[in-house]
């Protein structure tokens, strides 16, 4: 029996469900810290093995090669392998001797039959020791570098065809990175006041290179403090906040959100709008729509802000046409710009998904077109940086709908001049996004 009171059992826990079950990291994780007395020192390290391990998960399992001499049967012996070559080959202030001990402590608990898992995992640990780490030949560059930056040899591939092998390594080495502390300040709150309270908590805040109301923080936590629940910070990456600031409001539209997820745009666009305009946000899923609600309660802007559950491809069944001045498809996507953020999406996307993904974001972009008013404004964005979901995306949908025009837009400190915008996540070490921009010609 696994006894979860510190952060190594944490983290064990945490990705025997990502492995075994595939959970969600972010999720499952938050939800054994939340269970766990740990002093924030430990929620710290049990955060980082456990991103860590999806990270390098391909790595470490090469690592693996040679010392595993019988089948890893029990859930627990694969997780604890890796997490504990993690330690052994990233985190250098903790000695091996300390890793060993933890991972026999962990084995003996979690083994339904203590002795054989024990020597097992003991045996191929001291015999990496003795061994160290290993690599591919870099005569093969692509394989060389799937292992050694741990990125399935597909999107080493797709990549290198799409941004040459330079960028290549910048953006697999990028990607590698732990996420900034990114949040943006709300407005409606003072700027002023809010850096002075985050400098007296030790968040050592700096303003976002990217993102007028964006600012990078030290360390987490922010969720935990009375800035964030009383709505004057919330968290988003640089490169998310963009994509509101694409519109151009005048404070009176009325605006769809048509795939709202938890609604951290939606707020977003609340906090341009009077008295006089408001957001409706649609999901598929009441339980997103709620967060919508209890973000937008947070952030002091419920007034503004409907919820609709909804297939945004069924959205003109609901709405009457040209019933919008704004249109957001914040549209479902593969999530390939946030491997740093999200390590096993690397692990769990294939090259089908992206068309598979792009046919649905199309057809999404055709439905709620039809909502839009003359003069309008439609904003096409996804967290991906892959060609099928964003460029090809959009040709299809102007080559079929020539009353729609790209137009130029500004958004936080960046210009795009022809009315796309991609974001790589090697530029500013932010997620990778897509944003486009597109005007209803009456």
């Amino acid at each position: 029996m696994l006894v979860k009171n510190n952060a190594r059992a944490v983290a064990l826990a945490t990705l025997m469900q990502v492995f075994g079950a595939s959970a969600y990291s972010n999720l499952r994780l938050n939800q054994e810290l939340a269970a766990a007395p740990l002093s924030p020192a430990d929620d710290k390290l049990a955060t980082r093995l456990v991103y860590g391990t999806i990270q390098y998960k391909l790595f470490l399992s090469y690592q693996l090669r040679g010392l595993v001499r019988t089948k890893l049967t029990e859930s627990y012996l694969e997780p604890l392998l890796l997490m504990s070559l993690y330690q052994l080959i990233f985190l250098d202030k903790v000695p091996a001797h300390a890793v060993l001990n933890e991972a026999n402590n962990l084995a003996k608990q979690a083994g339904k039959h203590h002795s054989s898992g024990y020597r097992i995992v003991n045996g191929i640990l001291r015999s990496f020791k003795r061994r160290g780490v290993i690599l591919p030949a870099e005569q093969d560059l692509e394989a060389y570098l799937s292992i050694k930056e741990s990125m399935p040899r597909w999107l080493v591939g797709y990549f290198k065809a799409h941004w040459g092998m330079a960028r290549t390594e910048k953006l697999l080495a990028s990607l590698n990175q732990p996420a900034k502390n990114s949040i943006r300040v709300s407005r409606q709150a003072d700027r002023g006041q809010v850096f002075a309270k985050l400098t007296a908590l030790g968040y050592a805040p700096q303003a976002s290179a990217l993102a007028t109301d964006g600012v990078i923080l030290a360390h987490g936590g922010i969720v935990n403090t009375a800035l964030f629940k009383a709505g004057q910070v919330t968290v988003q990456d640089e490169a998310a906040s963009l994509v509101v600031d694409a519109f151009d409001f005048d404070g009176t539209e009325t605006v769809l959100d048509a795939c709202s997820a938890h609604g951290g745009k939606t707020v977003q666009i609340a906090e341009r709008l009077t008295t006089d305009g408001h957001v409706l946000a649609l999901d598929l899923h009441p339980k997103k729509l709620r967060l919508v609600q209890a973000n937008a309660k947070r952030l002091g802007v419920a007034a503004k802000v409907k919820t609709q559950a909804c297939d945004a491809r069924q959205a003109d069944e609901f709405f009457s046409d040209q019933l919008f001045a704004k249109i957001l498809v914040d549209a479902p996507c593969s999530g390939l710009g946030l491997l740093r953020r999200k390590p096993e999406i690397r692990y769990h996307t294939n090259p089908q998904d992206l068309t598979n993904l792009a046919a649905i974001q199309l057809d999404i972009l055709n439905q709620v077109s039809q909502l839009l008013a003359v003069g309008g404004e439609l904003v096409y964005s996804t967290c991906s940086i892959s060609v099928e979901e964003n460029e090809q995306v959009l040709d299809q949908f102007l080559q079929t709908h020539p009353q729609f025009e790209l137009k130029p837009f500004q958004a936080g400190h960046l210009t795009s001049a022809d009315g796309k915008l991609k974001i790589l996540p090697d530029t500013n070490q932010c997620d990778g996004f897509f944003i486009s921009k597109m005007t209803l010609r009456g």
